[in-house]
């Protein structure tokens, strides 16, 4: 089975190493009040990943901590 997840995570880094080969363009992106900023567009794809990431797993840990604190206070209410 560790050779199997070896293969497959070797496999994705070819694949991502090929993507930031071929796509090594440099784009421009613009902000409010002139404000630029070029880079690579596969930088550009992998920070828009990163941020989505990013915000999805802040989402999902405020959600996580409001059920861990609803659980704590259940089980103070079950002892009483």
């Amino acid at each position: 089975m560790r050779s199997l997840s070896l293969i497959l995570k070797v496999l994705l880094f070819l694949l991502l190493l090929g993507f930031a080969a071929k796509n090594s363009d440099a784009v421009r992106l613009r902000y409010f009040l002139g404000l630029e900023w070029q880079a690579p567009l596969s930088l550009v794809i992998l920070a828009a990943f990163a941020i989505g990431l990013f915000l999805g797993l802040l989402a999902c840990s405020l959600r996580l901590l409001r059920a861990h604190r609803e659980l704590r206070t259940l089980r103070a209410a079950s002892r009483e």
